[in-house]
């Protein structure tokens, strides 16, 4: 059962997301491998951890240096990283030039190939940094979720949510411009050791009773988010919480 987390509103929400991050990365750090592993979704995430992480990793323990990190992201739209769509492009803007050097490594989609030949090599990317495993294991996956389910680039009723194999595929059919894209697979997104689900306002509360509440055949995608043996964490504000019944941790900041 995923654990629900209300905050009065993103300003509140911003720093718990944070202070999650960098809780993950200094107990990554300090296992066995001396990695953490964090996989980014896009949109409006970017400006609340451009605006939140930098503060909370200065009071972090050295653990959680940026240094450790490897970051990658969970999809991407297939446009320059100029573009104001690339969620490479915004974060290197916006997030990555706070951090500490020499900052993390980022695995990014090359974006100058077709949606089939950057899908695999995206996927090739991914298999050589997490050597061994047939499926990458993340320490933690922070998502997105839109107002029709979606999640990363995996739409209702498409067929992607089907896939099995790949743990990288290609859309050129996006109903969400732009429509060529890459993304990572459901397996994925199933085998991380944390997911984090990240939504604010109240466009978001109709599909999150939906997402958390229903029983819907077939299930949107978002509610396909399980992971396997890790942790499945909401954290919503208040809007977007609006019309769950549920029980949930409710939080006046963090």
């Amino acid at each position: 059962m995923a654990a629900v987390s209300v905050f009065p509103s993103s300003r509140e929400l911003g720093p718990a997301l944070a202070r999650i991050v960098t809780e993950a990365a200094a107990e990554a750090a300090q296992g066995e491998g001396g990695r953490f592993s964090l996989g980014l979704s896009g949109g409006s995430l970017v400006e609340l951890l451009a605006r939140e992480l930098p503060p909370a990793l200065s009071a972090a323990p050295a653990a959680a240096d940026p240094a450790r990190w490897l970051v990658a992201f969970c999809d991407e739209r297939l446009v320059p990283p100029e573009h104001p769509e690339s969620t490479c492009g915004a974060y290197r803007a916006q997030l990555l030039p706070q951090l500490p050097p020499p900052g993390p490594r980022v695995l990014s989609v090359t974006t100058g190939l077709g949606p089939a030949a950057a899908a695999r090599d995206y996927g090739e990317q991914l298999r050589g940094a997490f050597p061994g495993q047939e499926v990458p294991v993340f320490d933690l996956l922070v998502l997105g979720v839109g107002p029709d389910g979606h999640t990363c680039s995996l739409f209702p009723g498409h067929p992607l949510l089907q896939e099995q194999d790949e743990i990288v595929a290609a859309l050129e059919d996006s109903p969400k411009p732009p429509p060529a894209r890459v993304t990572l697979t459901l397996p994925v997104l199933n085998a991380a050791r944390s997911v984090l689900v990240v939504a604010a306002g109240a466009s978001k509360a109709p599909v999150l009773k939906r997402i958390l509440e229903g029983k819907e055949e077939p299930p949107l995608p978002a509610a396909l988010v399980r992971p396997r043996s890790g942790r499945l964490r909401w954290l919503l504000d208040e809007a977007a919480a609006a019309e769950l019944s549920i029980p949930t941790e409710k939080h006046s900041g963090v």
